[in-house]
């Protein structure tokens, strides 16, 4: 009996790379799911298929070219119905394809626009949305005989490195940057970013201020005006004797308040890689703020390792729309 399956957009990019075609691709995933989930799938593949390709090179602000490939090639054989259009198995989350696929949009743009024969060293962000730039990256070092140094930005990342077989770096060896890719959970119209929902901001930051470049890849959620539209707290990292005072200090000179971030698999709080605890300081949204000031105060708080908020950091940034578009911004809003 039919199994109503849904395949995850980074196992039908491996089925993408290893065929030769997209119709190979979207027959075997005819044959590895079930019929009511088959135009999902296949539409899955068809994004990842083009995010493989040159296509995804940056020619404006929004990659609408990109869009209109999708179209012409999401289609079934006999071209009677769309794989993109195709209506949902019960119980499934469409839109959660379409976030994925989006992720893994950003992700191709970023490393086929600033990564080239001329980059020696890439720094390597956190999260889900930088595994579908690592495997891209991983893509073109393949194809193209890139010599590239990884440098990671969280035991996550370097893990991604390793799987993928590209060369581990470091900063104590590489010294600098050319261009580091990362995600972030909130960007505003300045390319003022939330990052450390992962709590790996102050390792991210590091790597991020020691390159020459910094690129930001999200999808659409994460694109705001202003901060706090889609994200509602800034993630501090804090040194463990030091989390009480630091949230009280925190509602005495900013308000809001501030929570230690707890953990769901285990007992007790995070953990960070380097140690540490979170604390998430959930700022008063009626309140007009100052990042770069607020940044400041934080950072000059004792016990404080580093914040989650990037100020004037990121050079561009390139979001996976809900379209198949990607549309790029760079620093100041343009």
């Amino acid at each position: 009996m039919l199994q109503n399956l849904f395949i995850p957009a980074r196992s039908l990019a491996s089925v993408a790379y290893h065929s030769t075609s997209f119709r190979q691709a979207a027959s075997q995933a005819y044959h590895s799911t079930s019929v009511r989930t088959v135009g999902q799938a296949a539409g899955q593949l068809c994004i990842v298929q083009l995010l493989t390709s040159r296509t995804l090179q940056t020619t404006g602000h929004s990659h609408s070219t990109l869009a209109r490939h999708l179209a012409s090639l999401a289609t079934t054989q006999s071209g009677s119905r769309s794989f993109l259009t195709s209506p949902p198995a019960p119980g499934h989350n469409s839109s959660a394809m379409s976030v994925e696929a989006a992720k893994a949009l950003a992700g191709a743009a970023a490393v086929n626009n600033h990564v080239n024969a001329a980059t020696k060293v890439v720094g390597i962000g956190s999260g889900s949305t930088i595994v579908y730039a690592v495997q891209r990256l991983a893509e073109r070092v393949k194809e193209e005989g890139l010599e590239v140094r990884c440098v990671p930005t969280s035991f996550q990342a370097r893990q991604l490195i390793l799987q993928h077989g590209l060369v581990l770096g470091d900063l104590e060896i590489e010294g600098r940057i050319d261009v580091t890719i990362d995600g972030c959970d909130e960007a505003d119209r300045d390319l003022t970013l939330i990052k450390g929902g992962g709590g790996c901001q102050t390792q991210e930051k590091i790597v991020a201020e020691y390159s020459d470049t910094f690129i930001v890849i999200a999808d659409y959620r994460k694109d705001s005006v202003k901060l706090g539209q889609a994200w509602k707290y800034i993630p501090i990292e804090v040194v463990p004797m030091a989390y009480r005072p630091v949230m009280a200090r925190l509602g005495d000179q900013l308000g809001g308040r501030a929570e230690l971030r707890m953990a769901k698999a285990k007992a007790g709080p995070v953990v960070t890689d380097n140690g540490n605890l979170i604390v998430d300081w959930y700022w008063d949204q009626g309140r007009e703020m100052n990042w770069r000031e607020v940044n400041t105060i934080i950072q000059c708080m004792a016990g404080v390792v580093e914040t989650g908020l990037f100020v004037g950091m990121a050079d561009k940034a390139y979001f996976g729309m809900e379209d198949g578009s990607v549309m790029d911004r760079c620093r100041g809003g343009q």
